[in-house]
């Protein structure tokens, strides 16, 4: 970009981040984020740790057609796993009687007398499939602890068959292993684990591309306005317009990167006192082990270093310099709310396209496809500092990705100074590609 006043760049700058910081809603969504983001990650868990199948899942009719009498087996499974429900009904029939019984079955579920019915046939004794129908199939823990204990017998049935002692080799197998990890890097061993590094890797892609698409929005939005307000019109005949979407999207930029400041600094804050806290209370104070210090949970978060930390610093604003430039762009092409969702919805693509690839770089982060995503510009803002977390990236990758970011931001800022520079004043229907080309010349 060209003739940038610096004097009128400040007065823009000063503006547009004064105009955000001070309103109200930004301190509460400042203040009130970390604890949103908070509990929508760790309620889920929390209910799902504690969540259980229901009381009466025994209270059921077994269907036995298998010829073997597991229907005995899984209902004393069931009695055993639930022992305050009533005894499952077990009906030992031939294969071509089991319409006939699953129909007075149907009838007694339907009829709140059972909760469910289990077909147990020839397809079940091979270990393929066992039928289960009932008011509560829709129950992912209901379903989940049944098939676990259909399964569990099924072996148990085969073990038996085959001359070994169920109960010897589930007390030989039943082996729960917990694998410590730790994350080494070109300095050594590096603090915090394996899923902790997931986990904060996840978080920080996630809220970058949330600050990007909020406050990149917020510059269209704001160059919309100010546009078919007409008071572009007078801004532009005191200020270049040049100067003006510098202002606009170092002001918008600044106060982003205040809000991600400021979350960080509570969600630290939160993750050494409030965490422990409610860890501690959840796991009660006879817990073994003793209450979860904030040492421990600091502990699992991954170390980060100086030159990391500033690199994802710099992948944030120059990202969010050339994301918010094509919005400023796209606000300057529009003159409604309904043109400016179609035009900016290819900006959208690149955003979401990032997001739509975070699970595979998450399980493969060492991979030829986690390099070339986390190169691509587009995606690199996002991508890379969530790669830097999980593993060790080397400092060529890094430098080569930032430098990569910064030419397509320059090349963004260039072209939405141009298209900025004539659209701000231009009015009526959404210009074509060939319009917007003819517009970049004439302003170059």
């Amino acid at each position: 970009m060209a003739r940038v006043d610096m004097r009128k760049l400040g007065v823009v700058f000063k503006r547009e981040y004064l105009e955000r910081v001070r309103s109200k809603w930004f301190l509460i969504v400042t203040l009130l984020g970390p604890v949103f983001f908070g509990t929508i990650t760790v309620l889920p868990t929390v209910i799902a740790a504690r969540t259980q199948s229901s009381t009466d899942m025994a209270n059921i009719a077994i269907i036995d057609a298998s010829g073997m009498g597991m229907g005995d087996r899984i209902a004393a499974a069931l009695k055993q796993a639930y022992p305050l429900s009533p005894n499952a009904d077990v009906r030992a029939v031939a294969a071509d009687a089991v319409p006939r019984e699953e129909d007075r079955a149907l009838l007694q579920v339907q009829h709140k007398e059972l909760r469910g019915y289990l077909v147990l046939d020839s397809s079940t004794v091979a270990g393929r499939s066992a039928h289960y129908a009932g008011r509560n199939a829709g129950s992912l823990g209901d379903v989940g602890a049944l098939g676990a204990i259909v399964r569990q017998q099924v072996l148990a049935q085969r073990l038996t068959n085959e001359g070994l002692d169920a109960n010897r080799v589930a007390r030989l197998t039943g082996v729960r292993l917990d694998l410590v990890t730790e994350k080494v890097g070109d300095q050594g061993r590096e603090k915090g684990s394996g899923l902790g590094a997931v986990a904060v890797g996840y978080l920080i892609a996630f809220l970058l591309y949330m600050m990007i698409i909020i406050y990149g929005q917020m510059i269209l939005r704001g160059v919309m306005e100010e546009k078919t307000t007409r008071v572009a019109e007078v801004v532009v005949s005191s200020v270049s317009t040049d100067t003006l979407l510098a202002g606009k999207v170092l002001g918008v930029g600044a106060v982003a990167l205040t809000q991600v400041l400021a979350w960080l600094g509570l969600s630290f804050a939160m993750a050494t006192y409030l965490v422990p806290m409610l860890l501690t209370r959840l796991a009660g104070p006879g817990a073994a082990g003793g209450p979860t210090s904030a040492a421990a949970v600091m502990a699992a978060l991954p170390s980060l270093s100086l030159g990391s930390g500033l690199a994802m610093l710099g992948f944030f604003l120059l990202g969010f310099i050339f994301y918010s430039s094509l919005f400023a762009a796209v606000g300057a092409m529009v003159n409604s709310q309904e043109d400016a969702q179609q035009a900016a919805m290819p900006v959208m693509l690149l955003l979401v396209s990032s997001i739509v690839f975070m699970t595979p770089i998450l399980t493969q982060p060492n991979s030829s496809f986690a390099r070339v995503m986390t190169v691509i510009p587009f995606s690199a803002p996002i991508l890379m500092p969530m790669r830097m977390i999980l593993v060790s990236v080397p400092w060529y990758e890094v430098a080569g990705s930032l430098v990569g970011v910064g030419l397509a931001a320059l090349v963004a800022i260039w072209l939405s100074a141009r298209i900025y520079r004539v659209g701000l004043l231009m009015y009526g229907k959404r210009p074509s590609f060939a319009e917007l080309a003819r517009w970049v010349r004439y302003a170059g």
